[in-house]
């Protein structure tokens, strides 16, 4: 069973699963296709992912043109920002943010085109994540966290980043 809501901004499905707790422990169904076709549609995974942060890690703002990312935090907490980069859409540059976390279980459903981010609040956090598509880096695009346009409220000024978010690019990347 899922509660689903929609997020403030953007329209965004947020999910969060039941938790079945006794005297053993959690029991968390976390992706149920059936469940999640009566709200989600046409959407089919192809690959899970997981990242493993320590505090004031910002990993992103990644995104490109074909992929759903359904998105959870299994320890820890983390500050997680959907941003909009459809430059045709009527939301662009518009964000939502949430505080997911191993407590809620909250999941946040990422359209294509709309870039994500989080920021480690916990001392450590293990991200999760399943993805529609294959990556590929020649698809991969990289909004900067920083970026004066979106204005982003990120709860730390100065986040541990890496090379290719601190520039916005890929530094090993290159377009033709």
């Amino acid at each position: 069973m899922f509660e689903v809501s929609k997020s403030k901004n953007l329209g965004l499905r947020v999910t969060t699963p039941s938790v079945f707790e006794d005297h053993r422990g959690q029991f968390i169904e976390t992706f149920n296709l059936e469940a999640f076709d009566e709200e989600g549609g046409e959407v089919r995974f192809v690959r899970d992912a997981i990242s493993v942060s320590h505090r004031h890690v910002l990993r992103g703002i990644h995104y490109d043109d074909c992929t759903w990312k359904l998105i959870q935090c299994l320890h820890g907490e983390i500050f997680f920002v959907v941003i909009d980069l459809r430059e045709d859409s009527e939301t662009y540059l518009q964000w939502d943010s949430f505080t997911l976390s191993e407590q809620n279980r909250m999941q946040i459903l990422v359209p294509p085109r709309h870039g994500n981010g989080h920021l480690v609040l916990s001392e450590s956090c293990i991200f999760h994540y399943k993805l529609s598509a294959y990556y590929d880096s020649d698809r991969e695009q990289i909004f900067r966290w920083d970026d004066e346009r979106a204005a982003i409220e990120w709860p730390v000024r100065e986040p541990v980043l890496s090379q290719k978010d601190a520039l916005g690019y890929n530094p090993d990347h290159t377009t033709s």
